[in-house]
């Protein structure tokens, strides 16, 4: 009897990503703001799948022990901690928030933004870069939130930073990708790695990051803010691993006119 193939429904088990010499098999990055409390916080990582969490060390509580700690239900040891600047409109406040989260925690590699005003949660470019640039001298690895411009993009690489992290629309818009020409072009002249970071708000749209080309995808809301943030942190973890598939199996072409599957000659 011929031995039938093995079929397998799991993205490619070997095809991680790597970031600042650190390497990882799940390309869905999750915050840890907005949730019910850090229990429902830890279960929705869990059913996930990331295996970064983002912090806003300004927000969520790290150190003091009379308070409930954000490490008591997310363990730092099996989930890595990406520190961010989130709250932050001028680069000195960015680069001090940091230096802060290092002695803390003695995190290097970090998730820098730096924004410039709060109606949009638009980041401030020049004072992005000039934070990259001096975070980079001090030895951070920052992952830096930015416009989808791939001049920009192209600007922070050089400047320092081991990841690029366009926004696809506003923080906590859950608009989805606005802009999918420029996302593209800046995976195509990208140098580190390429995630989509702000604006999705379901699973769909994270496949679509992926299909892109991104090398990952970072919510909160989309999850947070779900009716059931469990189900909707599993669906992301499926569409994220869909997205990146398709992307890796290329897509059909476009055509203006249908093409039958079958072939229409020879018809009985």
């Amino acid at each position: 009897m011929t031995e039938m193939p093995t079929i397998t429904t799991d993205s490619a088990p070997d095809d991680s990503w790597e970031v600042a010499g650190q390497r990882f098999t799940s390309r869905l990055i999750v915050g840890t703001g907005k949730y019910k409390d850090f229990a429902q916080n830890a279960a929705a990582v869990e059913a996930s799948g990331a295996q970064i969490v983002t912090v806003a060390v300004r927000r969520v509580n790290i150190s003091d022990p009379s308070q409930p700690v954000l490490m008591d239900y997310i363990d730092p040891k099996k989930i890595t901690y990406l520190p961010n600047t989130a709250g932050c409109f001028t680069a000195d406040e960015a680069i001090r928030t940091l230096r802060l989260a290092r002695e803390a925690g003695g995190w290097d590699l970090v998730k820098l933004e730096v924004l410039g005003e709060a109606r949009t949660l638009y980041p401030d470019m020049r004072e992005t870069l000039k934070a990259t640039e001096v975070l980079a001298n001090e030895g951070f690895k920052p992952m830096v939130y930015c416009v989808d411009d791939p001049i920009a993009a192209k600007q922070l690489e050089e400047a320092g930073a081991v990841a690029v992290m366009p926004l696809g629309a506003p923080i906590g818009s859950g608009l989805g990708i606005q802009n999918k020409v420029t996302i593209r072009l800046i995976v195509e002249g990208a140098g580190v790695p390429v995630l989509v970071d702000a604006g999705v708000g379901t699973a769909s749209e994270a496949a679509e990051a992926m299909e892109l080309g991104c090398d990952g995808v970072l919510m909160n809301t989309a999850i947070a803010e779900a009716q059931d943030p469990i189900r909707m942190a599993r669906a992301m973890k499926h569409a994220v691993l869909a997205g990146r598939d398709a992307y890796l199996a290329g897509r059909m072409k476009t055509r203006k006119y249908a093409d039958p599957s079958s072939p229409l000659a020879g018809l009985i």
